[in-house]
Parts: C-alpha cells; sequence; structure tokens
C-alpha cells in the first residue's frame, strides 16, 4: 500500500469516527433544551377570569357611597318629608325642654348627622314671615319660639285686669312656684300630675313669673319664680305674708288607714 493510499484512508477513518461525535452531541443538546420549555410553560401566570357584570354594578354602587356612610337610615326610617313632620311634632310635645340631634336620632331610627340636617331645613322654612314661631338651637337643643313680633300682641292677650282673673290651674301653677321657687318645670309637673309648660307661657306673658336661672341638675332645666307684678297683684310686702300650708304627718295617716 502506497503512502498516499494510507494518508486518505486514516482521513476516511477520522471523519467516521468523528461524525457519530457530533450527532451525538447534537442529539444531548436537544434533550437539554426541552426541559426548559416545560419549566417555562409551568410558570406562566393563570389567566384572569372576567368579573361578572352583576358583581361589577354591585361595586360601582358601593362606591358610590363612599363618604355617604354616616347618612344611611334603617330599613323602617320615614323619608325626608314624613321625618321632618315628626320632628315639628315632637318640638312641640317637649316644649322648653327640646330635642337634640342625637335625641331625634334615636326616635327616628336615622343618625344624628341626618337629624340636624332635617332640623337646618326646618330652621330655615320657620325663618318665612308668614310664621309667628320660629326653631331656635341652643347648644345642641332645638326648641320653638315665638317670634319678637309676638310678644307685644300675647301681652295683650293674657294682660291681667280686673275683670279677667286667673284659672284654677293658672292659680295651682302659680302657689307652687310661689311656695316652692326657684322650681323647674319638671318639679311643677310631679305636684300636679298634669303637664305645666302651656301654663307657664301663660303666667310669664302675664308677667307673673320670670325665669331665674337654670339648676344644677342634669339638662341644667330652667327655675321659675314669681315676680313683683305678682306681689302687686295680691298685695303681698313678701312671701312670709302668704299663708302656712297645713302640716300632714304621713305616718299617722297611714296607721288611720291601716286601723280602718
Amino acid at each position: 500500500m502506497s503512502e498516499q493510499e494510507i494518508l486518505t484512508t486514516s482521513e476516511e477513518e477520522v471523519s467516521a469516527v468523528e461524525t457519530p461525535q457530533e450527532e451525538e452531541h447534537s442529539v444531548e443538546f436537544i434533550e437539554a433544551d426541552e426541559p426548559e420549555q416545560e419549566t417555562a410553560k409551568e410558570e406562566e401566570p393563570p389567566v384572569e377570569e372576567p368579573i361578572p357584570e352583576e358583581i361589577g354594578e354591585q361595586v360601582e354602587q358601593l362606591s358610590l357611597l363612599d363618604g355617604q356612610l354616616p347618612h344611611l337610615e334603617a330599613a323602617n326610617a320615614p323619608d325626608a318629608p314624613k321625618a321632618k313632620a315628626i320632628l315639628e311634632g315632637l318640638l312641640f310635645i317637649v316644649g322648653d325642654e327640646g330635642v337634640t340631634a342625637e335625641q331625634a336620632a334615636q326616635a327616628l331610627d336615622i343618625t344624628p348627622e341626618l337629624a340636624a340636617e332635617y332640623f337646618d331645613d326646618l330652621m330655615k322654612e320657620y325663618t318665612d314671615d308668614r310664621r309667628g314661631i320660629e326653631i331656635a338651637n341652643y347648644a345642641g337643643t332645638y326648641r320653638f319660639l315665638s317670634k319678637a313680633v309676638v310678644f307685644d300682641y300675647a301681652k295683650k292677650l293674657f294682660q291681667i285686669s280686673k275683670t279677667s282673673g286667673l284659672s284654677q290651674a293658672a292659680l295651682e301653677t302659680l302657689a307652687i312656684i310661689a311656695y316652692k321657687q326657684p322650681i323647674t318645670r319638671v318639679e311643677i309637673e310631679e305636684i300636679r300630675g298634669v303637664g305645666a309648660d302651656m301654663m307657664l307661657r301663660k303666667l310669664m306673658a302675664r308677667d307673673l313669673i320670670r325665669e331665674s336661672g337654670r339648676s344644677e341638675a342634669a339638662g341644667r332645666p330652667i327655675l321659675y319664680e314669681v315676680t313683683e307684678e305678682f306681689m302687686n297683684s295680691f298685695k303681698l310686702l313678701s312671701l312670709k305674708e302668704l299663708p302656712e300650708l297645713p302640716q300632714f304627718n304621713n305616718d299617722e295617716e297611714s296607721e288611720d288607714l291601716f286601723n280602718q
């Protein structure tokens, strides 16, 4: 065999030996890539499903209520016109004692903020000159008051004259104040057993009684006392000239009652 043939044979063997190695490397390279592709697929984020339209509408409605939650009412709460009418009636019933926004809110099953709004609306409505009364707010308590224009006419209506006397109810209320002054409206009502708000207004209009400050009791109710006009009307120099009240012994009365 010649030298040239030997070289040719060697090159063919070398090429034959190298070819399989390249193929094996290529196979291994492909096999190594496949797990990486599978891993990449597993790490993809899940696809989010669209939110149903009904839920979306509910979320939108809740967002509209943002900032209005303090004004939400109970299911059985009256609507605005009816609530204002109820508040008018409550103010008329309680008289000088008045009503706070918190008390009104508990009565109407609404929030204090909404009750205050209703009161503010009523206050604006009562500023009309065609009304003789108004709603005042003193230290958070709302109450009815007569307007200043009514005062002179009220004095004429209730003015004491020789021909007009006091009713039995007025005399009872006046006597309680004269003997127990200074005294609150609640204490007068406890003694008489009936409401005294209207009678107190009449006596004040006739200038027989007046306000003399406030009590230290809860709520600081108004105290009442008689006036100089009362002293002149009944020709008294001092309250010491009032007849003495009869003294009752409760123990003796109880024994007599059980011995009968």
